[in-house]
């Protein structure tokens, strides 16, 4: 009877440390109230599910390592949690987006040539140059609302609810909670940042699966998910990268890649570097905005502090691939 009580007890401890489905729950940061049908999520992933009717929520994350959690809901902005793990239930606060409600409100009387003519620089920004971005259309526009700042310089634009990006070229279709968007047209700088979650339709034919195949593949080499995963993997030479400093000098993996040796998924790419090149594209530039960024085995990297300037610049959301993607074999 021992035996059993201990292979059974054996049998819960394998699957409950195979399985790690975290908990929690969603609530509104103001009034503490649970929110119903937020999106918990990885972000850049096809991993996720909605909180219930008292804002609760379960999702598997086993698969995804280290990388943070997203949690995003209609006129709140989203939240990242990192330390999930040890916080199990977790309990996530999400603030409503009620200054920028307003300002839309206020300026909701533009001239429609006014909107088309920041449509288009929204969609040029945000999807991007590459020829993916001309199979790409955003679904809900109307959802798009644009405001200047009082020198009617810079563009800004808020989406309270969530973008949906039919993107033909990829056979994707990406739902895409907007947090911010700025645009200066004396410059032509311009930002934006969000978390997006990835959906497939299941319906392809095999020729339209083979098809949408050759473009992933052609959308993979030189992308910021291929060296990042090269990176990883010691393999710069092999997926035809080089990595210089600002000195001109050619550096190997292995004198910019640090781990802390806390996390066997977690490893950092130092400033020591600045120019990537891939042996079909142009160069790429990164500027650090800080000494170290982490980054895993899938490709996610810390978004915020790289700013990337070059041939990897121009591939945004048009271009997105889910950190779930692997290549074909040769």
């Amino acid at each position: 009877m021992k035996r059993y009580i201990v292979f059974i007890l054996a049998l819960f401890y394998v699957l409950t440390a195979h399985s790690q489905v975290i908990k929690g729950i969603v609530r509104d940061q103001k009034t503490k109230e649970p929110i119903y049908s937020a999106s918990v999520y990885f972000n850049g992933t096809f991993g996720g599910t909605l909180t219930d009717q008292n804002g609760k929520f379960e999702l598997e994350v086993k698969k995804y390592g280290k990388m943070p959690m997203t949690v995003s809901a209609l006129g709140y902005y989203s939240v990242s949690v990192t330390d999930f793990l040890s916080h199990n239930p977790v309990e996530v606060y999400l603030a409503p987006k009620l200054f920028e409600l307003e300002e839309v409100v206020v300026k909701a009387k533009s001239h429609a040539w006014e909107r088309k003519e920041n449509l288009e620089i929204f969609r040029r920004e945000f999807l991007g140059t590459t020829s993916n971005s001309f199979n790409c259309k955003i679904i809900n526009e109307d959802d798009l609302k644009f405001i200047y700042k009082s020198a009617k310089d810079t563009i800004k634009a808020y989406a309270l609810k969530p973008l949906i990006i039919d993107n033909k070229a990829l056979g994707f279709k990406v739902t895409y909670y907007l947090d911010k968007f700025e645009y200066c047209k004396m410059s032509g700088s311009f930002s934006f940042n969000g978390n997006a979650i990835f959906s497939e339709d299941t319906t392809l034919t095999d020729e339209r699966k083979t098809y949408f195949e050759r473009k992933r593949m052609d959308t993979y080499l030189g992308s910021r998910m291929q060296f990042f995963r090269a990176l990883w993997a010691d393999d710069l030479n092999s997926a035809g990268f080089t990595v210089k400093n600002s000195a001109n000098e050619t550096l190997k993996s292995k004198l910019i890649v640090y781990s802390d040796g806390r996390s066997k998924y977690l490893r950092y790419l130092g400033s020591d570097m600045g120019i990537a090149y891939y042996s079909k594209q142009p160069t790429s530039f990164i500027i650090f905005s800080k000494d170290k960024v982490y980054f895993d085995g899938n490709g996610y990297f810390e978004p915020s502090a790289l700013i990337w300037e070059g041939e990897m610049a121009k591939k945004r959301i048009a271009d997105l691939l889910p950190f779930e993607y692997l290549p074909l074999e040769k």
